[in-house]
């Protein structure tokens, strides 16, 4: 995503080592976050971290390629430092330095439990981050492209990527995937909860998207994660979740005729609270992974790689208040317009 390319071997230990330099986050933001109220959602803990990042920028003027892929770099590196630092800090825990050595993902799940994961964790970790880092102009994308448009830095561009990220509309799906199989509770009562959800026109989360119509190719994937992660746990989550799909499919082409298909988030939420992971913070992980695409985005509007010269965005509105013409409206002094 960053390079247009995929690397060789050297590049690959280049851009590896420099991702695990970069984790460490500045003191003064660690103690920052130790000073927030406890109740921040991690999301707006997030969103300022990122911003406050800009800080420690020294040469943030800088506007070549290469230093906005150090920033880039800088950003892939601290953010699941923030987010497992502020889930460690809010719950009254000691922050946990990054290892040394292991993969990006199962650096995360360390520093956010304290303890290293199992090698199936880091496995299904490390797809999920993969398949979730770009996902063309989704809202959060396009307000980091709109941002970048300006010439704002790139932690000004990411810092409103996760703004608009951290709206219900946009992230957050699979926490309310997660409610709901919470809500059902035994896998032997889907049928009767998806039909009564649908009955009564209500919504069965993690089904259905924007533009596929057809299975999201991430979902395939995402199922057969969770199936395993499920297993290594022995825990209801999988099946609950693909008994949700079957019986929602099965309940609309009967009633409605119409065909429906299970979309990033379904199987995402049971993954992530397999592993023990808090629900406020599917939103943070999917920053993780989108960071990478968002940096690429960035870098390609910064430096027009997808247009003849760069250009600030400004959309066209339509007025829609009452029009009078160019010389129609008359001001009206304050003390007259109670008459």
């Amino acid at each position: 995503l960053l390079f247009g390319e995929l690397p060789k071997q050297e590049q690959l230990a280049d851009f590896t080592r420099r991702i695990r330099e970069a984790r460490n986050l500045p003191e003064p933001m660690i103690r920052s976050m130790k000073n927030r109220p406890r109740r921040t959602q991690p999301m707006d803990v997030l969103q300022s971290c990122v911003s406050e990042l800009a800080d420690y920028d020294l040469n943030i003027e800088d506007a070549s390629k290469e230093a906005h892929v150090r920033r880039a770099i800088t950003l892939i590196a601290k953010i699941p430092a923030i987010v497992a630092a502020w889930n460690r800090i809010r719950a009254g825990h000691h922050v946990v330095d990054p290892l040394e050595e292991g993969s990006h993902a199962s650096n995360f799940l360390y520093m956010l439990r304290g303890v290293e994961p199992t090698v199936e964790e880091a496995k299904v970790m490390d797809i999920c981050l993969i398949i979730h880092a770009e996902h063309s102009f989704n809202a959060s994308t396009f307000a980091a492209r709109e941002i970048s448009s300006t010439r704002a830095h790139m932690y000004a561009a990411v810092s409103g990527a996760i703004g608009a990220l951290s709206g219900e509309l946009h992230g957050g799906a699979n926490v309310q995937v997660m409610k709901m199989l919470l809500e059902i509770g035994d896998p032997a009562n889907v049928e009767k909860w998806v039909a009564g959800r649908l009955s009564n026109n209500g919504r069965v989360m993690g089904m259905g998207h924007a533009v596929y119509r057809t299975t999201d190719p991430r979902a395939d994937i995402l199922s057969r994660l969770s199936k395993a992660i499920s297993r290594e746990k022995n825990n209801k989550w999988y099946e609950t979740t693909e008994r949700v799909e079957r019986a929602t499919r099965k309940w609309m082409l009967e009633n409605k005729k119409q065909a429906i298909y299970p979309n990033v988030d379904l199987y995402s939420a049971s993954i992530y609270y397999s592993m023990g992971i808090p629900m406020d913070l599917n939103t943070p992980i999917f920053s993780i992974s989108r960071i990478s695409g968002w940096a690429a985005h960035v870098i390609e509007e910064k430096f027009a790689e997808a247009a003849p010269k760069p250009a600030l965005y400004r959309p066209k509105a339509v007025y829609i208040g009452r029009y009078c013409g160019p010389m129609g409206c008359e001001y009206v002094p304050l003390v007259e317009r109670e008459k």
